[in-house]
């Protein structure tokens, strides 16, 4: 059961000891060319999370691979690039010119992002691409924002994806209290923590549901409360985002709880706790007991 960080969330280079607290760290999402990204102001603080427009601000892959990957490499911490493009073959290319790189583990297709414009519509076009193009294992990103995340989750599965990372920040607005203008220079800006948790755990039911492929979840994990509540509705994996703004140390912290929650909740292994909320037979004895007394310390 890995803890990562959420693609953008962290900066390996200029916080490497943080990184390091991870199993993997995931990369900002690389384009095919460099992208100066959105005008400022693009990021705001808001009620329970954050507004971001980013834009996919990166160097390209060019520079990339040339100078940004073989420094990560240099971490001791296993990496996985996300990738975004703007036609089909972007993302075939991407995949393609990673293949071979040894540093890399793992490749998440950022098919969600809420700030740009022009990304391509098919999610299964996106993987069955990107699956011809290499041998990596490949993590589909999804957006919430979707009548029916479950059957998107299928059509990237039938494609060939390794597993699914749930979710994408979703689209929200913040308006200045004295002008009442929007905070962000394109408005709306992709909503993250504690207020996107709800939406982000009902993604991960859902696709665990359509699909039992493996899952990192995320959106508003701060607590290993939290953590345990995304194994339940299916997530193998966790990443962490917006929280590590604030406290650089969550990554420990989190696992530590994590474990505390798994040895409380008494279910062996911690994997068995994974898709806990699907269940149809009886939890082990007590159980319910447990979770009360665990939601309110």
């Amino acid at each position: 059961m890995k803890l990562l960080n959420a693609s953008g969330c962290l900066d390996a280079l200029t916080a490497p000891e943080i990184a390091r607290s991870l199993d993997a760290f995931v990369t900002k999402t690389v384009t095919p060319l460099p992208r100066e990204g959105n005008a400022p102001a693009r990021i705001a603080e808001v009620e329970h999370g954050m507004l971001n427009s980013i834009g996919l601000a990166n160097p390209g892959i060019d520079r990339f691979l040339a100078h940004t990957l073989p420094q990560l490499g240099e971490l001791g911490v296993p990496v996985w690039v996300s990738v975004g493009g703007f036609a089909v073959a972007d993302y075939a290319d991407l995949c393609d010119r990673l293949d071979d790189r040894p540093e890399v583990e793992a490749i998440e297709l950022n098919v969600s992002c809420p700030n740009v414009d022009d990304v391509p519509a098919s999610v299964g076009e996106i993987v069955t691409a990107a699956r011809a193009a290499t041998r990596k294992p490949l993590y589909t990103k999804l957006s919430p924002a979707t009548a029916d995340i479950g059957e998107v989750a299928r059509a990237a599965q039938k494609a060939g994806t390794d597993g699914l990372s749930l979710v994408n920040t979703i689209l929200g607005l913040a308006l200045d209290e004295r002008t009442l203008k929007p905070r962000l220079s394109r408005a709306a800006g992709g909503l993250s923590g504690p207020a996107l948790k709800p939406i982000a755990l009902a993604a991960v039911y859902g696709c665990y549901a359509a699909t039992g492929l493996p899952i990192v979840g995320m959106g508003g994990i701060s607590s290993g409360r939290d953590a345990l509540e995304f194994v339940a509705a299916g997530a193998a994996s966790m990443a962490l985002g917006t929280i590590l703004f604030s406290d650089p140390g969550a990554p420990d912290r989190v696992r530590a709880e994590l474990a505390s929650e798994f040895a409380n909740l008494a279910v062996g292994e911690a994997d068995n706790a994974i898709g806990l909320a699907h269940a149809t037979t009886p939890a082990p004895s007590g159980t319910a007991e447990r979770l009360a007394a665990m939601s309110v310390q």
